[in-house]
């Protein structure tokens, strides 16, 4: 049996994007920087101008989901960070946004195989948002070691996925490969032994 898991080491070939949510920017600036920290400081170059990092700008919460799934379907990025911060105020406002905004970034992750980070802060009030955006500790440091554990170990499971769908294609089942994966990455024991079934 083998063993997979994510490694913090060789990002500079991983692409990412990360979709900032404007609406408490207060606390939304403050996890971008530490995010930016926690990539550069694992070999990522965050640079605006550079092609390791996108940085998508959006009014709110609410609108992340709809600009990540479009990022996804590019295939253009080894994960995708989604950055915001949801506070409660006294209307049922805040259950409808963060509601529709976990399910929205959980599905896009699950329909485009892209891992999506969930970097949404929900929390009661602006001191809580405040402390988790930096006063005690910065959760965007976290959300980044989240997206470099995921970019690594999908790297790594490509082939096997690749593997599995060739098989299912030899079943007489439509699949289709991920496109960074050919078919000559596919083992040639796997493949006689898929055509010899």
């Amino acid at each position: 049996m083998a063993v997979f898991e994510g490694k913090f080491t060789h990002s500079a070939s991983f692409r990412f994007a990360i979709v900032i949510g404007r609406f408490n920017d207060l606390v939304t600036s403050k996890l971008l920087a530490g995010c930016q920290d926690c990539l550069q400081r694992h070999g990522v170059d965050t640079h605006e101008t550079g092609s390791q990092v996108d940085y998508i700008w959006v009014p709110g919460g609410f609108e992340i989901p709809l600009v990540a799934r479009q990022l996804a379907l590019s295939h253009g990025y080894d994960a995708i960070i989604c950055l915001g911060a949801v506070i409660r105020g006294q209307t049922p406002h805040f259950d409808y946004v963060a509601g529709e905004v976990s399910k929205g970034i959980a599905a896009t992750s699950l329909q485009t195989g892209v891992p999506l980070i969930f970097g949404i802060l929900t929390v009661d009030s602006m001191q809580q948002a405040l402390e988790r955006a930096g006063i005690k500790s910065n959760k965007g440091w976290d959300f980044a070691m989240n997206a470099l554990e995921m970019a690594s170990l999908m790297h790594q499971l490509r082939p096997q996925l690749a593997v599995a769908d060739a098989s299912n294609q030899n079943l007489g089942e439509a699949a289709v490969l991920p496109p960074s994966v050919s078919s000559a990455q596919i083992p040639n024991a796997l493949k006689s032994e898929s055509n010899n079934s």
